[in-house]
């Protein structure tokens, strides 16, 4: 067994405990760390010459938290509530014996602290923090779906006050050293070669071994639950957690509670109180989702895990791109924030020149904000150089083409391009729809032609969907994948197809809103709808986003492509009369499903009710919810089925990060999993007979159901931390 705490007692009586896990990159506190932390605990405590304990890190950071693969089997396991206050009562009260020992115990933040591993660090006496760039405390595990199950919601509030505590715990948001000096967090900040000396003064300097709660006549700072002020904190903070939350994040409103309830107890009791709302967190199906996706899987797919195996990597210094719209200048963009030579093409320098522009701007905003100084913006522009010539590829690593989605324009710039650029060089299309395998056609070398979906705006959207086509060699995969990781985007790996996976799923949501419009279902109750099941926005507001006449002319040319094959999907019509009747084309236009005012505010279009009117029984908000999530998850499934979706975690990361699929829910298909895939395949048929046949589950999907195969294995105990 891995031992990671480590003991030593100097002549004064200092007990040093030292966490380093020699098996991970960061220290976690396991089920084995804690029972540990433990038994140093007890054993410091019966040793009479130990007047004193510091706790240490030998690693750069401290403690990143609990070990989330861990905690994320529980609801995989079917770990009851009681079975998770255990769970939660044991770190606690490990905690709650190392701060009442009646021995001074001080910590030395060497770095990160989150999670458990601060909720320790506010067990401790004293807490003096590096003052480093890189060091950070705070409790983020609202973002994991759970609560601060050792302590935090408790110690924090008494430490700092409700008001200040709350929205470190309901937020999650990690806090940079001086901040933590001002708020109370730490009693000192101090170079990272001294911490350890500091905690040692403080030990030596015969200091009261209590907490403060624990001392006779203290008060919460701020004031109590019975406080007006804290009182209106509470009434504030619950409606805005429903309201950002639409309560499908529970999290939020345990914190709350939690608070409230302990806030008002002795400690002792509050803990408790703390172990009920974290069980059943823990044992509910949204922090095994988040903990999944979000963190293990997302992790995962940031490290490249898909990457094709014996590729070396090929370092990209210079970067080309075709085309300087606002995708190719997005791209260039973040290139050149990541330290990348740029070579940005259009058909005229004014043009080359423009998509440049779309960097400044960005670049100036930062600079005004303090995000970037002067001199690292400048540069940073430096690094892009706007040309009309494709002679200029001929020093690029890698080549993007970002033009529009047409396939003759595609295919020229494809040719031009090969052209120049040398025989082993990626070339990669940015496309949102149309087939690598077909676009590889212009392509003199197939193999090295591969897929790079970039989502708008590129500066902002985390994901890059990376397609395979059918001549598509594992080195450019590769290639593209490491290119994406330089970027800072997590990249997800699809077989080719029409649509891929992303524009599909996304498809599915725009089209279902739209068919419920046709319906006759209010606009209103379709887009309210969609947000309480968790969607960023509705699909008819999406829609106008990334305009009517682009959906529109994506299915022109699928019916081009198909001929006799070509089935419309159940907007066309829809698409047709708006783009090319109304010409009511979306957002940019001015007009679409939605009205957008100058210097007004955007609304539904008023003549909706005339083109689409609205029937006399409307569908209850459930049942349009189900419809709208549904399908997505249907898509996702055929995606599976299809061979375009290798990896179940594939198909969630994109669903969350490219078509904005709610994260509580963990992507599409855990979705399904969630539901149960017999009960999902269930509902879909029933939809099927209300709706259509666009819900029907497939054979192959029934089939899966009937033998009760889910699309995630149970997760696996490895090194992550929160």
């Amino acid at each position: 067994m891995t031992t990671v705490i480590t003991t030593q007692r100097d002549a004064a009586g200092i007990l040093t405990l030292t966490f380093d896990d020699p098996a991970r990159s960061m220290n976690v506190l396991s089920d084995a760390v804690v029972a540990e932390f433990k038994a140093a605990v007890d054993a410091a405590a019966a040793d009479a010459a130990v007047k004193g304990i510091l706790i240490r890190s030998g690693k750069a950071a401290f403690i990143a938290g609990a070990d989330l693969k861990e905690l994320a089997t529980a609801f995989d396991r079917k770990l009851n509530p009681a079975e998770g206050y255990a769970l939660s009562q044991e770190i606690s009260l490990a905690f709650r014996r190392l701060e009442t020992l009646g021995k001074p115990v001080a910590v030395a933040i060497g770095g990160t602290a989150l999670g458990g591993g601060f909720e320790l660090c506010l067990a401790c006496h004293y807490r003096v923090l590096a003052d480093d760039p890189k060091a950070v405390v705070g409790l983020p595990e609202v973002k994991v779906g759970l609560l601060p199950g050792a302590g935090g919601t408790q110690r924090l509030p008494r430490l700092i006050g409700i008001a200040a505590a709350l929205p470190l715990l309901a937020e999650g948001g990690a806090v940079k050293p001086a901040q933590a000096l001002k708020l109370g967090l730490v009693h000192a900040v101090a170079p990272a070669a001294e911490i350890e000396q500091r905690a040692r003064d403080w030990l030596a300097s015969a200091p009261e071994p209590t907490q403060p709660w624990d001392r006779k006549g203290y008060k919460l700072p701020g004031g109590g639950i019975t406080n007006p002020a804290v009182a209106q904190t509470f009434m504030v903070g619950s409606a805005l957690a429903a309201k950002t939350t639409q309560r499908n994040y529970p999290a939020p409103i345990s914190i709350l509670s939690a608070v409230f309830e302990g806030s008002a107890l002795p400690i002792d009791t509050a803990l408790k109180v703390e172990s009920r709302y974290f069980a059943r967190l823990l044992t509910g199906a949204v922090a095994r989702n988040l903990i999944r996706t979000m963190f293990i899987n997302k992790g995962a797919a940031d490290k490249l895990a898909h990457r094709p195996a014996g590729v070396p990597v090929a370092p990209v210094r210079r970067l080309g791109i075709i085309g300087a719209g606002m995708m190719g200048g997005g791209i260039a963009h973040v290139a050149a924030a990541a330290g990348i030579e740029v070579i940005l093409l259009d058909h005229t320098r004014p043009f080359a020149d423009k998509g440049k522009g779309y960097s400044e701007a960005l670049v100036a905003r930062d600079v005004e904000r303090g995000r970037l100084t002067p001199e690292r913006a400048a540069e940073q522009l430096a690094r892009i150089r706007p040309t009309a010539d494709y002679a200029d590829l001929a020093a690029a690593d890698f080549v993007i083409e970002a033009v529009f989605e047409q396939r003759d324009i595609k295919a020229e710039v494809t040719r031009q391009a090969e052209v120049v650029i040398a025989a082993g060089t990626t070339f990669a299309s940015n496309t949102s729809t149309l087939p690598i395998t077909q676009l590889a056609l212009a392509a003199q070398r197939p193999a090295r032609f591969v897929g790079m979906h970039f989502f708008s705006p590129v500066e902002k959207m985390p994901l890059v969907e990376i397609i395979v086509g059918k001549k598509t060699a594992p080195e450019a995969v590769a290639h593209a994948m490491d290119l994406a990781a330089r970027l800072k985007k997590t990249p997800i790996v699809v077989n080719d197809g029409r649509g891929f996976y992303t524009t599909r799923v996304f498809g599915a949501y725009t089209a279902e809103g739209m068919k419920m419009l046709e319906e006759g279902v209010d606009p209103a109750l379709i887009e309210n709808a969609a947000v309480a099941a968790g969607m960023p926005v509705g699909p008819l507001a999406v829609s106008d986003e990334v305009t009517l006449e682009l959906q529109y002319k994506a299915a022109l040319q699928a019916e081009t492509d198909l001929g006799p094959k070509f089935v419309a999907p159940v907007n066309y019509a829809i698409l047709k009369k708006f783009v090319l009747e109304l010409q009511r084309i979306g957002r940019r236009a001015g007009h679409g499903f939605y009205e957008y005012p100058p210097g007004g505010k955007k609304h539904l279009w008023p003549g909706l009710a005339g083109i689409y009117p609205r029937a006399a029984a409307q569908p209850s908000v459930d049942e349009v919810k189900l419809r709208l999530l549904h399908v997505q998850a249907l898509e996702s499934a055929r995606c599976v089925e299809e061979g375009v979706i290798l990896h179940a975690a594939d198909a969630d990361l994109g669903s969350i990060l490219g078509v904005g699929f709610p994260a509580y829910t963990g992507g599409t298909l855990s979705y399904i999993d969630t539901i149960g895939i017999a009960r999902f395949v269930a509902e879909t048929a029933a939809l099927a007979k209300r709706h259509g046949s666009r819900f029907k589950p497939s054979r192959w999907l029934r089939a899966r159901a009937a033998a009760g195969t889910p699309f995630h294995a149970p997760i696996a105990t490895a090194e992550s931390g929160s």
